[in-house]
């Protein structure tokens, strides 16, 4: 229940934090003011009674989550940090925005504990919260027994005028109204301004109406009323079979005389003279700067030491749990650790079908026995199961009341889909996986650029991978987007070739910790490769690798060809030696594995002296930083046809026939 603090003190408290966050800005001379100022009042009451955290144990299983999507406000966060305990010293309040700083402009999760994830881009940090709120359902669901029910907790978040504007947080607040996951609150800082101005000019909706259609509860209150904050917290906990949303009317710019509800209070310093009479107005010393007054610093302090007696309880009852279910808490650790097989490449390898086969139904394989031997992977698909071969076939799905299952049914909402990945990631022990068509990545990239910001273990399939989609014509069928994933900055690319790729690529992405993959499969059906020599994943782990070459001789022709254009490749070897070429056979399932190894190996693979082709049917963007610019680029620089794959493989030639005469022909042209 709220406690019964003076008010005068709790105005004390949210000024303080009002200010910070204006000295912060005004220091950077950059910034975005408004939202600290006006959301401080409502952020106190839930940190002060409601939140459950230790900030000298940040990473507390338990642990209630507090996310700032509107991440423009963050020095809303970063002030709550500091006045909580949390490692965010004083020193870079002061340096917000600057080079190095643990307070950039928006929150990173890796630049200060008690940031769950990195937000800015609206309704970004939305969906991460409903995938956090998931995860910690599922959780529960697998950990927690009749006697010793140890896990259960909330995520609570801040969202703007503009996270609720955002496509991305429709998408994922009805499928967390579908899932009925009463641990979700978040408040939403009606402040009713945007950059351009008030929110009038373009955002007329009522969004409790909205939300109460998604089957969420809805509540409204003054945000500046901590008594109205604290109702409302305490009827959202109540609420244990939907989400809430807590529309909490606001000032932008909460105090200052001559910015309060004003767009410029949105994204810039309030100005020196503005910073004085906004101080003068709250009653709040000219100087120091950065201040923050004794009895605030006791009253935060105070919250952090009640809140070790439920971290200690909880502590003892984790221990009790640990010896009453030691093959549970094994489990438990194997999640959180993300332990794998040790022999699970040549597992993989042995269970992938080695036939002609779509690469998308050969990965169906490969994932129902991950399924079997990683139990903390878990995945869906925006929809599309049946054709992207993603459903784990012996495993439960996950619904409302319904969290130890395995398969995710996201409907069509593949850039929530992404989000909410991200927030699984975040939370940690699970391994998450998301599927749809590589066309509709573009629906995607937002979350795809901040999961690779962050660094999120996430697994993406998408299939039907190029023009061979075939009847679905060119809005179906993806050209440029194996290049624009490539060009994202961690991301790695794998489209491999025939079965054991596949497996190998599988298990790179599982073993890979450290930032997305993104698994590329075919719609239509490719041979197997006849290799010369056993499939080597530690040579595939390295980006590419030999598949034939002709014996004795140096390769005066380099064909370099990725997933189902490998077979052209393999193709035209006989017929190239037939014309007195020395050919050697690259597959390039990863570009990116490939420019990452030292130049002996690359120069090794595709030597200078050597004449190379590229083969692949995408764009030619980013080829020529990996075999120059004088190479034969055999490519697809044109959208695709209505058509059945084959008669468009004939028309754009995509043959044995076709490709094997280009490529003589360019030999020719000498």
């Amino acid at each position: 229940m709220p406690k019964n603090i003076d008010p005068a003190l709790r105005e004390l408290a949210a000024n303080t934090i009002r200010m910070l966050a204006a000295d912060a800005v005004e220091e950077a001379q950059s910034g975005h003011p408004g939202l600290p100022m006006g959301a401080a009042d409502y952020a106190l009451a839930l940190w002060l009674e409601h939140l459950r955290f230790n900030p000298l144990d940040p990473h507390w299983p338990n642990r209630d989550r507090f996310l700032l999507s509107a991440g423009h406000g963050s020095m809303l966060l970063y002030s709550l940090l500091h006045l909580f305990g949390y490692d965010m010293p004083m020193e870079e309040i002061k340096n917000f925005r600057q080079f190095g700083s643990r307070t950039p402009g928006h929150p990173e999760c890796e630049c200060a504990p008690g940031i769950e994830t990195t937000t800015g881009p609206l309704g970004q940090g939305f969906a991460n919260g409903v995938g956090v709120a998931i995860a910690g359902k599922m959780t529960a669901a697998r950990f927690n027994t009749a006697e010793h029910p140890i896990f259960g907790h909330n995520v609570y978040g801040v969202v703007s005028d503009g996270d609720l504007m955002e496509g991305i947080a429709s998408e994922a607040a009805s499928l967390a109204g579908h899932l009925g996951l009463g641990n979700l609150i978040y408040f939403y800082d009606d402040n009713k301004t945007t950059i351009e101005g008030h929110t009038d000019l373009a955002f007329t909706e009522d969004p409790g109406k909205r939300f109460e259609a998604y089957h969420w509860q809805v509540l409204r209150i003054d945000g500046h009323n901590p008594d109205e904050a604290n109702e409302a917290l305490e009827q959202a906990k109540a609420e244990t079979e939907r989400p809430t949303l807590i529309m909490a009317r606001t000032h932008i710019g909460y105090g200052s005389p001559g910015k309060q509800d004003s767009a410029s209070a949105h994204g810039e310093p309030l100005g020196a003279k503005e910073l004085q009479a906004t101080k003068e107005n709250l009653g709040w010393p000219e100087a120091p700067r950065f201040l923050i007054p004794d009895e605030v610093a006791d009253l935060c302090s105070q919250r952090v030491e009640e809140l070790q007696e439920a971290y200690a309880d909880w502590q003892h009852r984790y221990e009790a749990w640990r010896e009453a279910n030691p093959e549970l808490a094994a489990t438990y650790d194997a999640y959180m650790t993300k332990a794998l097989p040790e022999d699970l490449e040549q597992q993989l390898l042995d269970v992938v079908p080695t036939k002609d086969q779509a690469t998308r139904r050969l990965s169906g394989e490969v994932i129902q026995h991950l399924a079997e031997i990683v139990p903390n992977l878990v995945g869906g698909s925006a929809d599309l199961a049946p054709s992207t071969s993603t459903l784990m076939k012996e495993y439960d799905s996950i619904a409302r009341n319904e969290f130890g299952g395995r398969n995710f049914h996201f409907g069509v909402r593949e850039h929530a889909m992404t989000g909410i990945l991200s927030g699984i990631s975040a939370y940690g022990g699970f391994i998450p996986f998301g599927a749809t068509f590589l066309v509709f990545a573009d629906y995607l990239r937002p979350s795809l650029r901040l999961a690779n910001i962050m660094d999120n273990h996430v697994i993406y399939v998408f299939t039907h991978d190029s023009i061979f989609v075939g009847e679905d014509g060119p809005t179906h069928e993806p050209v440029e987007h194996l290049a624009s994933l490539r060009s994202i900055p961690g991301m790695t690319v794998f489209r491999p070739a025939d079965g054991p790729e596949v497996a190998a690529a599988w298990a790179y992405a599982l073993r890979h910790r450290h930032g997305p993959t993104a698994l590329i499969f075919t719609r239509q059906e490719v041979p197997a490769i006849q290799r010369r020599r056993p499939f080597d994943w530690q040579e595939f782990n390295r980006g590419a690798y030999i598949v034939a070459d002709t014996p004795g001789r140096d390769p005066e022709l380099v064909l370099v060809a990725t997933g189902s254009e490998l077979q052209f490749a393999i193709a035209a070897k006989e017929p190239l030696t037939d014309h007195g070429y020395s050919v050697r056979v690259v597959s390039m399932p990863s570009q990116e594995l490939f420019l990452q190894q030292d130049k002996a190996f690359r120069d090794s693979l595709i030597p200078r002296n050597a004449r190379a082709v590229v083969i692949e049917a995408g764009v030619r963007y980013g080829w020529a930083q990996v075999v120059g610019r004088d190479a034969l680029f055999i490519t697809q620089d044109t959208f695709g046809h209505s058509a059945p794959y084959k008669v468009i493989m004939e028309e754009l030639g995509w043959t044995d026939e076709q490709v094997t005469q280009r490529i003589l022909e360019w030999l020719h042209e000498d």
